[in-house]
């Protein structure tokens, strides 16, 4: 299962970068805007110091949501690294754009996906990934982790080689579900990937260890 961090804070996306397990990043137009990043300049030169850290994918989103114009938006997106995958949509311009890049081989990320329907036609279209909304589901009282095993059904039906992407990750239950289903990847918050280290057991034990280590020195 790769590991994605979900945010455009530098800070945060070297922190994972340096905790060894960071296999890329998804970023959206309301993380750059949380960071104070805005207009095409600035958002350009963020997304390349994103790339500068990690080693992985980096999802870059389009704002458009005509054909031309995410055409456009995309290839531009896809130039400033090797590691961008252009993240598009799920509305009807979108897949015929996922199409268009995948005939030109730009990595994709089909984003806002809530319905094995809209991740069946994203696999159509030839998405490298698809990201389903599991706690946006979740808060609105609809079981996420549900649609993350009806699309590994149905991917694994017919052999997609599109990428389960679990997107609006909000805790360690839901990495661990996700990973027992199967999901490809993981995207959330660095302190769900922290939470990940945390055991009372561990704690406790690593302090008696260096107790006995600190008496048995002390004689």
């Amino acid at each position: 299962m790769k590991f994605f961090i979900d945010t455009a804070n530098l800070r945060q996306i070297k922190e994972a970068q340096d905790l060894g397990v960071l296999d890329g990043v998804t970023t959206n137009p309301s993380l750059m805007a949380k960071e104070g990043i805005s207009g095409n300049e600035q958002v350009t030169n963020h997304y390349k110091a994103i790339c500068d850290i990690v080693d992985g994918d980096v999802s870059a989103e389009v704002i458009s949501t005509d054909y031309d114009n995410i055409i456009k938006e995309g290839r531009e997106l896809a130039k400033l690294n090797d590691k961008i995958v252009v993240k598009v949509p799920m509305i009807k311009e979108g897949v015929k754009a996922i199409k268009f890049f995948t005939s030109e081989g730009i990595k994709t990320n089909c984003t806002l996906v809530f319905s094995a329907g809209q991740a069946l036609l994203a696999a159509k279209a030839g998405a490298t990934y698809v990201s389903p909304f599991i706690g946006r589901l979740d808060d609105i009282s609809t079981d996420g982790l549900a649609l993350i095993e009806d699309i590994r059904l149905i991917y694994d039906n017919y052999a997609f080689e599109t990428q389960i992407l679990a997107a609006s990750i909000r805790h360690t239950i839901h990495i661990l579900e996700c990973a027992k289903i199967g999901a490809d990847v993981m995207t959330g918050p660095l302190s769900a990937i922290l939470a990940l280290l945390k055991h009372p057991l561990t704690d406790s034990g690593l302090a008696q260890f260096l107790a006995d280590h600190a008496k048995a020195a002390g004689k």
